[in-house]
């Protein structure tokens, strides 16, 4: 029987000489990456699955924690008879370099000043942040994973895996993501990072231990919402509803119940996440580009894996035709992919609540795998 509670688990590495050399050139090191696994690793080491999380996720995927019980952010795909079942699959899920949820990040402590890294932590890169996993998954004596996956960010991730370590990936499971970030995407990235660089609190970065750019970071957080809603599941949940008040107030105090979720969430959120960390990982987002040194079919030429490509049709943050676009490189590479667009009204966040439908097509998917 499974233990009821997961706990957060954490791997140091890269003391110097052996540091991570950054894709910038940098070197990054020592470096601790939290992590959680959900079921057991069996005696062959041929079913485990590395699960990545989105923009603001973390390690903990699945289950709850003892002292607090918040189900993970992808727990109804997680666990026993679910899509990844963990009666037969080891799932691992590792917070990513960057990040604030016990990996190294911006906000950890600086070996060199004893002071937190703040802007002199270096930039990142997604690469950078899958070369670090690589490190767990060799620490874990894993040679070859039976999948890895993710939606959003996710997805990013679980697409430079096939591409950097082609023999390591046996499938990957693309979840509403995209092979490179469009001028949109960054542009709207950027636009949530200047309000959090605006903030006069943000203190050029150097702001622990000080009054948190609250103000900067919860518009950035409204802004990222935004983009995770479709405009008719938006209007669904609110239309035009005023909250609190039988009609409009005539002034700057929040008439719409859309108002005030917005101001809920962005409240929400910094009290849970790091400021210079949104800076960090939107950057390393915003860099991605798998096609920069070819083209993207040239891209593809060594992968291996088997390919299952999810999308949903009121995604406007990662289009369908983005996928759309990788499925034709891969299939010019004789790839085994596999392209479903699911129809939801959830807009990007769909890959978070549309269930039962990625679960029928991810057990069918990972059925077909054999151990």
């Amino acid at each position: 029987m499974n233990d009821p509670f997961v706990e957060p688990q954490y791997f140091t590495f890269g003391h110097p000489p052996d540091e991570l050399v950054l894709k910038s050139g940098l070197k990054l090191g020592p470096i601790t990456l939290a992590y959680e696994t959900y079921g057991q690793l069996n005696a062959a080491k041929s079913n485990a699955i590395l699960v990545f999380h989105a923009l603001t996720g973390d390690a903990h995927a699945a289950g709850v924690h003892q002292d607090v019980q918040n189900p993970g952010w992808w727990d109804p795909m997680i666990g026993p008879a679910k899509a990844f079942d963990t009666a037969r699959y080891f799932v691992i899920c590792a917070n990513v370099i960057g990040g604030c949820k016990g990996s190294t990040g911006p906000a950890s402590i600086n070996p060199a000043t004893n002071k937190p890294y703040g802007l002199s932590f270096p930039v990142v890169t997604i690469e950078d942040m899958v070369a670090a996993q690589k490190r767990l998954i060799d620490h874990l004596g894993i040679r070859q994973l039976l999948c890895v996956t993710g939606g959003s960010m996710g997805g990013l991730q679980a697409l430079k895996w096939s591409l950097l370590y082609p023999d390591t990936v046996r499938s990957a499971i693309l979840i509403a993501t995209n092979y490179r970030h469009t001028a949109q995407q960054i542009a709207l990235h950027e636009v949530a990072r200047q309000a959090i660089m605006s903030d006069p609190d943000w203190q050029g970065g150097d702001y622990y231990g000080k009054s948190v750019p609250g103000r900067g970071l919860a518009v950035s957080r409204m802004i990222g919402h935004i983009t995770y809603m479709s405009e008719r599941s938006m209007d669904e949940k609110f239309g035009r509803k005023l909250k609190g008040k039988e009609k409009l107030g005539y002034d700057f105090s929040h008439d719409f119940e859309v108002e005030s979720y917005l101001k809920y969430r962005s409240d929400n959120f910094v009290q849970r996440f790091d400021a210079n960390s949104y800076l960090y990982i939107s950057k390393a987002l915003d860099y991605f580009d798998i096609a920069e040194d070819s083209d993207l079919q040239q891209a593809f030429k060594n992968a291996a894996a088997k390919f299952l490509i999810i999308t949903f049709t009121s995604d406007w943050l990662y289009p369908s035709y983005q996928s759309k676009e990788m499925v034709k490189a891969m299939k010019a590479n004789h790839l085994d992919v596999s392209f479903i667009e699911i129809d939801t009204n959830y807009g990007h966040d769909s890959f978070l609540v549309e269930i039962e439908g990625q679960s029928k097509l991810v057990k069918s998917f990972l059925g077909n795998l054999p151990l």
